[in-house]
């Protein structure tokens, strides 16, 4: 079931939305010499921001965690993109292992796992899930909150290959190792100099990922299509810029980060002056690796970051695994103007390989339009997409349910593209 979705259809994103559909041809055909060149990840999901007169990603996560949130119907579409995907990694496999994050007692985790198992499966893989989480020492079956069962087992490291040993089930030794865990907490011992294909690839995790760097690589993606669609390349893109150095609790950095605000907000004044865009400008501050919801606050005013209490700045100085905070991003802010039952809501688009297979609609009843939505309240369960993101109506309206979502599919391939850019440069060996 599809939602009720109010959405602002008016001004450019119409506009935008329609030279998509006009040029899907060429789209598409640029996406393919893409991907000539560079690796897709192996799946991704991105967040999307739509305000009406801008659609634009505000996070790419490589490490999705909602498989369980997409739209049943589409499961076929992520079996096979998972056999393509498979087949690039590693054409012999057969067997794979999963290790998913160590706060796997989280039931809404853990049925994102189940369904992973499940999509790996149904791709023709014997699937396992291995847990590197010291809580873990024998094999335990856990339980989702709907009744679903998941046997997490202890991996193994012998020589430069991990295992598992099971006595019951037998051992299990896999070409392919599939990471659903994004190493916010650096990169574990056991999971370095493997011989096994990893998929994704540690530097893909959050000890040595940015967001700058990733939307550095998407500034010159959506640089190039928006000159091959012969649009404003603000209306997919947000301004970016960093501050490095900062310390909430010391109060270091954090002119530099003022300044930087201030400037940002001045930019983004200036386009909404020139799209007649009414409302008041905003930004993003939150920590350059990756946040989970944390590390994260919205900004309408340099004064704002000089006048944070105490209570902000605790909050701003610790993310994920209670790592400190010493650098930020401050990301224009996209007003997100969609909303489901009269709360907030954002787009969520998910691939695998360079398809896209689904997405869902990201909700949170105690957050405002400005505001971040990832964030502790949140749901989307039941909020799947009622059409695929890529078979738009070209005969349609602009705003036609298949067309808007075949919008957020192209935007979401762009910043995948910038990923597989990103991944592509981050790579120790190209360094």
């Amino acid at each position: 079931m599809v939602p009720h979705l109010t959405t602002a259809l008016n001004g450019p994103l119409l506009s935008l939305e329609k030279s998509m559909l006009d040029a899907m041809p060429k789209i598409e055909h640029w996406f393919r010499s893409q991907w000539l060149e560079y690796s897709s990840p192996f799946y991704a999901s991105v967040d999307l921001r739509n305000s009406g007169f801008k659609l634009a990603p505000v996070d790419t996560n490589l490490f999705p965690g909602g498989f369980n949130n997409l739209n049943p119907d589409f499961l076929p579409l992520s079996v096979q993109a998972a056999m393509v995907a498979v087949e690039k990694v590693c054409p012999e496999a057969h067997r794979l292992l999963i290790i998913p994050e160590n706060h796997t007692r989280n039931t809404y985790c853990l049925r994102n796992v189940v369904e992973l198992v499940n999509i790996m499966k149904q791709a023709g893989l014997d699937v396992r899930v291995g847990s590197i989480s010291p809580e873990i020492t024998e094999p335990t079956k856990l339980e989702t909150h709907d009744g679903h069962t998941l046997l997490l087992e202890p991996v193994v490291r012998v020589g430069n290959r991990i295992k598992l040993i099971n006595k019951e089930l037998g051992d299990f030794d896999s070409c392919a190792i599939l990471l659903n865990n994004d190493l916010s907490a650096g990169i574990p011992a056991i999971l370095e100099n493997l011989e096994q294909n990893l998929i994704p690839p540690l530097h893909a995790g959050w000890s040595t990922r940015r967001k700058s760097q990733h939307f550095a690589a998407y500034n010159r993606v959506v640089s190039e299509f928006s000159a091959l669609l012969g649009i404003d390349e603000w209306l997919l893109n947000p301004y970016f810029d960093t501050c490095g150095e900062i310390d909430f609790h010391a109060r270091t950095g954090e002119e530099c980060l003022a300044l930087k605000v201030e400037q940002l907000l001045e930019k983004i004044k200036a386009k909404y002056a020139q799209y007649g865009v009414t409302q008041e400008p905003f930004v993003i501050v939150k920590a350059d690796a990756g946040t989970y919801g944390m590390g994260i606050m919205t900004v309408k005013s340099p004064d704002d970051v000089r006048d944070l209490n105490r209570k902000a700045r605790n909050k701003m100085s610790v993310i994920k695994e209670g790592l400190q905070v010493s650098e930020v991003i401050i990301q224009e802010g996209v007003y997100t103007f969609e909303s489901i039952n009269d709360a907030v809501a954002e787009p969520v688009v998910y691939m695998m390989d360079h398809f896209v297979i689904g997405g869902f609609y990201r909700v949170h009843t105690g957050r405002g339009v400005d505001e971040n939505l990832n964030a502790p309240g949140s749901h989307f369960v039941p909020l799947a997409f009622e059409k695929p993101c890529s078979m738009p109506d070209c005969a349609g309206a602009p705003d036609a349910t298949p067309n808007r979502f075949y919008a957020y599919g192209v935007v979401a391939r762009l910043a995948l593209l910038a990923a597989a850019i990103e991944l592509q440069e981050q790579d120790p060996l190209n360094q």
